[in-house]
């Protein structure tokens, strides 16, 4: 079964942006573990008695006390007084995955954000040019 990454649902901090901050196949470790520990199961023993939507509905509903849960909320901190309070190793794991999401970036959407960016800069700056 070949897994894609998964928008994490709105389950550790209410987000609603639907901000990518795992993938099934670079955390199947932690999302076994977290299985394990939230739920008490092993995936590796269970998966072929599992239904798609089972196994994503469990994964979906892990909390922030599970190792994926953990790596989750660092990922995906924007907390600036909790940044400062991050461990070296804590950094790494951010600024890494950070990294890896930005090298995913879709050039065209890339370039429409900047345009749609640049056109409100000058909107605010009082350009006549650009509003319509």
């Amino acid at each position: 079964m070949k897994f894609h990454t998964k928008r994490w649902r709105t389950d550790f901090k209410n987000q609603s942006n639907n901000e990518t901050w795992y993938d099934f196949e670079e955390d199947w470790e932690l999302i076994a573990s977290s299985l394990k520990t939230q739920y008490g199961y092993s995936i590796r023993k269970e998966i072929d008695s599992m239904t798609w939507g089972e196994l994503v509905g469990d994964i979906s509903g892990l909390m922030s006390e599970t190792p994926l849960g953990n790596i989750v909320q660092i990922r995906s901190e924007d907390d600036k007084e909790k940044l400062k309070n991050f461990t070296q190793e804590q950094k790494n794991i951010r600024w890494k995955y950070r990294m890896k999401m930005a090298e995913n970036v879709n050039q065209e959407e890339f370039k429409k954000v900047i345009s749609e960016l640049q056109k409100a800069f000058k909107e605010m700056a009082g350009d006549n040019k650009c509003k319509k």
